[in-house]
């Protein structure tokens, strides 16, 4: 058997999990190695959709521009009846992350050009049509062997992989990003919980014709929500466009996938002869939920770990926030030496989020594909009245009801959220900031890739002790100064110069961000510490900027410096600062 070098990480699997993955941890210089079993890429769409969120993960890992540039941006989401008329119409304009809300994608865009990625960097290798066979791990590291593969074809065959070209690899962690069919779950002995429903769908890719303007009348995301025939009808990218049906119990797999039946149902909606079909498949759904995320050095992330329906479209989403948690986690303790144990802390953050995606999928489906004539017709009655109603309407319309991007209470890492109005542990906004030299940046693209400290009209740096800075470039971390439109400081010559290149100041000129501060109780003078992923650790003001950063140091499990202030029993030090949560306390 031949031995290889060693790797930081290795990500077994090359979907959208596993690129978001590999390419944020190399973008931070951790070494990886990817294993896909695959040899040639799949090249059809799965995943249609992205959020704001997803968006703003990618932009973090250097990649959003490109991707948007071939999507359809700002998509309008519509319930419309059987006859196409209009029952409700979603959309939000507002941008509270930097990115637009719905968007929809083809997938083989998304995914060529997040593999293309990673060929900037050389410490980042991928190997294609190679199957991970076993794997086993001690209190440093985990061996893990893989063989060369055929592949499946996605699932049609059964992988047949050649003992004799075995290799084994050593890696400080593993991440099976390997699907829903996870071999890393499957050889942990991982089970998976939650329903898995009988109902089929029929979904069919289409492409337009070349000349052909085949979609033009059908500019929406629809659910068409007819008793008769449940369908989804999704416009993508690039002339591409899906719809999905609703098969009844006596249908058959071979009934629906014929190319006759095909072209039956898809031309209630456009004209089969200005089209190509390029897949057409009969699926049912899961909705499931992994009873554990980690064994030690090995954990499982996307669907591997929770499989969510495609009503909402937060499957591969789901996935892209698993690998922007890991990532800058696995990269705290293999960079700057925090402890394994902060990995507590990805399941339960991750897994509640999650799980409120699914179960608002199945929600979603059960609403837009009732059967029953009558259901439908109160259902209709139903929201043509919530939309009438003030503020209900619009919170309808602004799809509120996805849940936001905010971890369970005292089950995060960062300090207790306050009652009524804490905001620790909740994603913060991303603005437009203007920069000292006039420009306009996305605030994420001020603050770097890891930690940093803002301070709200000061300068953060000048409110802790040296110490403290020490520790936190050492961490890597930037220190940011906020001031609000015009409320940059102005005098005599040299009196405000700044130095260092972890420091940055920034003019909030839209008072968005300024606006988030206060609401987290971060007045001038204040400090808030945000988390590589941009969730709020803490805030403090005055001197307990000094006891924020030592609760930083313990949960983080680091070194101290010097001795950390002690924590009062009511959850607030001496210096106005609260308490590392419970369930960390053993992460000290």
């Amino acid at each position: 058997m031949n031995y290889t070098t060693d790797y930081d990480v290795v990500v077994v699997g090359l979907g959208p999990t596993g690129l978001t993955l590999a390419n944020l941890l190399g973008r931070r210089g951790v070494s990886v190695l990817v294993l896909e079993r695959e040899p040639e890429y799949y090249g059809l769409a799965r995943a249609v959709y992205t959020d704001d969120e997803g968006m703003r993960i990618f932009q973090t890992a250097g990649a959003a521009e490109e991707l948007s540039a071939d999507m359809n941006l700002d998509s309008t989401v519509q319930w419309v009846r059987k006859d196409g008329s209009l029952l409700a119409q979603f959309h939000q304009i507002e941008r509270p992350l930097g990115w637009p809300v719905v968007n929809h994608l083809y997938q083989p865009y998304l995914e060529n050009s997040l593999e293309r990625a990673l060929d900037r960097y050389p410490h980042v290798t991928v190997r294609r049509g190679r199957q991970v066979v076993e794997f086993d791990q001690n209190a440093d590291s985990v061996s893990v062997e893989h063989t060369e593969c055929q592949g499946t074809d996605y699932g049609k065959r059964t992988a047949e992989s050649d003992p004799r070209t075995a290799e084994r690899v050593r890696a400080k962690f593993l991440v099976g990003c390997d699907g829903g069919r996870s071999i890393v779950r499957t050889n942990l002995g991982i089970d998976m919980t939650g329903t898995s429903f009988p109902e089929r769908w029929l979904v069919v890719d289409l492409k337009a014709k070349d000349g052909v303007d085949a979609f033009r009348h059908l500019p929406y995301f629809n659910f068409v929500c007819d008793p008769e025939l449940p369908s989804v009808s999704c416009p993508q990218p690039g002339g591409h466009h899906r719809f999905e049906f609703m098969l009844h119990d006596a249908q058959t797999k071979e009934e629906m996938e014929d190319p006759e039946t095909v072209r039956r149902h898809i031309s209630r909606y456009v004209d089969p002869d200005e089209v190509e079909v390029l897949r057409k498949l009969v699926y049912t759904f899961n909705a499931v939920v992994a009873d554990r995320w980690r064994v030690g050095r090995i954990l499982i992330a996307g669907d591997a770990a929770h499989m969510t329906p495609q009503f909402i479209g937060q499957g591969m989403n789901s996935g892209v926030r698993d690998a922007d948690n890991l990532s800058w986690k696995l990269t705290a303790i293999i960079k700057h030496g925090a402890s394994q144990s902060i990995l507590d802390s990805y399941e339960t953050e991750r897994r509640p989020h999650a799980k409120a995606m699914i179960d608002l999928s199945v929600f979603m489906k059960s609403f837009v594909s009732l059967r029953n004539p009558f259901a439908a017709s109160a259902r209709n009655i139903a929201i043509t009245t919530a939309l009438r109603i003030p503020g209900l309407g619009g919170w309808i319309r602004s799809a509120k009801v996805k849940p936001a991007p905010r971890f369970r209470r005292d089950a995060f890492l960062g300090l207790p959220r306050r009652r009524w109005w804490g905001l620790e542990g909740t994603l913060a906004p991303q603005p437009d900031v203007r920069t000292y030299n006039g420009r306009h940046q996305r605030f994420d693209d001020a603050l770097g890739l890891g930690f940093s400290v803002l301070g709200y009209g000061v300068d953060p740096r000048s409110v802790l002790d040296d110490d403290d800075q020490l520790f936190l470039r050492t961490l890597g971390a930037r220190f940011v100064t906020v001031y609000p439109l015009g409320g940059r400081p102005q005098g005599e010559p040299g009196e405000f110069r700044t130095s260092g290149d972890d420091y940055i100041d920034i003019e909030d000129h839209t008072g968005a961000l300024c606006q988030w501060l206060a609401k987290a109780g971060v007045g001038v003078g204040g400090v808030a510490v945000l988390r590589p992923d941009r969730y709020l650790f803490g805030t403090a003001t005055g001197p307990g900027a000094g006891v924020l950063i030592g609760e930083l140091v313990r949960q983080l499990n680091l070194p101290t410096i010097r001795p950390v202030p002690d924590i009062r029993s009511d959850g607030n030090s001496d210096e106005s600062v609260a308490a590392a949560p419970d369930h960390l306390e053993e992460a000290r």
